[in-house]
């Protein structure tokens, strides 16, 4: 409790202005954020995960700022009012909002609070800070009016709403790289060419929440603007990151977007209990790392949301590896990588199927 404390005091402790490139958003009330003992969601993560960035001495390379709540205007850009009224009536008793998700008491004001984490990482990243992070943030299973998937409001969505209405940003790149597929981002921008939304997942034949097959790539005017590529489970961190490096540097060249979201969701490292694609500690030092050399290359503003995880321990060594891949920092954590490759055959078919599907709209060549 005394290193918590001494923790707390050290990170809000406020920077010179234009001492740093990187921030960070943290509010102690991100820990309530917190869906019960035997829900698979325990709100300590963004604790723990502040106390390991102070203790491997990383989190002095960051500016931290205190999120605000979103306003019921900020909300509706992106859901309906009956949505949001059910959140917060739910949040005045407790109850459920889908059989996975819990609505603790209380709720509605926290999940305020993390979109408005997400939504301040973005005004920051205007302002000249080029790498932005919020460690509670990325839920992506929030649609206009319906949600599951231990998520509430979709602060993917809220903060490129909000961009769009008070900066006019034009294009918005979205890389959710979360285990499970982004069904409410995807049902929000399914027909909407300004959002280049991608999701790497495992196959929803196989996983939560059963969507984001590879044929899938948007409708109407937004076809070609939504891109999914489902894993195999056991995929291994070789054959994901082959994957990655044939699609994801390809499509934001491209696109040339005026902003990044990136979803860092380590559930798919392999001790998480809900999830299958078995990729390393490694895997998430890398993915950040060229996150970070493709958004320098493109609008060099990249917003990092730290999305799921539901082995604690292993999560805060993936979070931690996150961090080091966004600073370029070598002292990363590495394990064994038998199954590297395992699935590759398959995932390179994968690949192979998607670039045809999108060759009329990018050029993977």
């Amino acid at each position: 409790m005394v290193f918590y404390q001494l923790t707390i005091s050290l990170i809000l402790k406020p920077s010179m202005p234009g001492e740093h490139m990187h921030g960070i958003v943290y509010h102690e009330d991100y820990n309530k954020y917190d869906l019960g003992m035997d829900h698979p969601l325990v709100g300590d993560k963004p604790k723990k995960t502040m106390e390991q960035l102070e203790l491997k001495g990383l989190l002095k390379e960051f500016e931290v700022f205190k999120p605000r709540k979103v306003t019921q205007k900020d909300l509706e850009r992106v859901h309906s009012k009956s949505y949001i009224e059910k959140i917060r009536t739910l949040s005045k008793t407790g109850g459920m909002l889908a059989k996975d998700t819990p609505a603790p008491k209380g709720i509605y004001e926290i999940a305020r609070l993390s979109a408005g984490g997400s939504m301040l990482c973005a005004e920051k990243l205007l302002e000249g800070f080029k790498c932005m992070c919020n460690p509670l943030g990325g839920f992506h299973h929030a649609s206009i009016g319906n949600s599951s998937g231990f998520c509430f409001f979709n602060d993917i969505a809220t903060t490129i709403e909000y961009l769009r209405d008070t900066y006019n940003l034009k294009k918005f790149m979205v890389v959710d790289l979360d285990v499970h597929h982004g069904n409410g981002t995807q049902d929000i921008y399914l027909y909407d060419p300004t959002v280049l939304n991608l999701s790497f997942h495992q196959d929803g034949r196989t996983l939560y929440p059963g969507t984001g097959k590879i044929e899938n790539i948007g409708k109407g005017e937004g076809k070609g603007f939504t891109v999914n590529l489902p894993f195999p489970p056991s995929t291994g961190t070789g054959s994901y990151l082959i994957a990655f490096n044939q699609i994801v540097p390809p499509l934001i060249k491209q696109f040339k977007p005026d902003i990044i979201l990136f979803q860092s969701g380590v559930d798919t490292h392999h001790s998480d209990p809900l999830s299958d694609l078995d990729l390393t500690y490694q895997a998430f030092f890398y993915l950040a790392n060229k996150m970070k050399e493709l958004s320098e290359e493109s609008c060099d503003k990249l917003l990092v949301l730290f999305g799921g995880g539901y082995n604690s321990d292993s999560s805060i060594s993936c979070y931690y590896n996150t961090v080091c891949g966004l600073l370029d920092n070598q002292n990363y954590l590495r394990e064994k990588d038998p199954m590297s490759h395992y699935k590759a055959e398959v995932v390179i078919e994968y690949v192979s199927r998607l670039k045809e599907l999108l060759s009329v709209y990018w050029n993977f060549e």
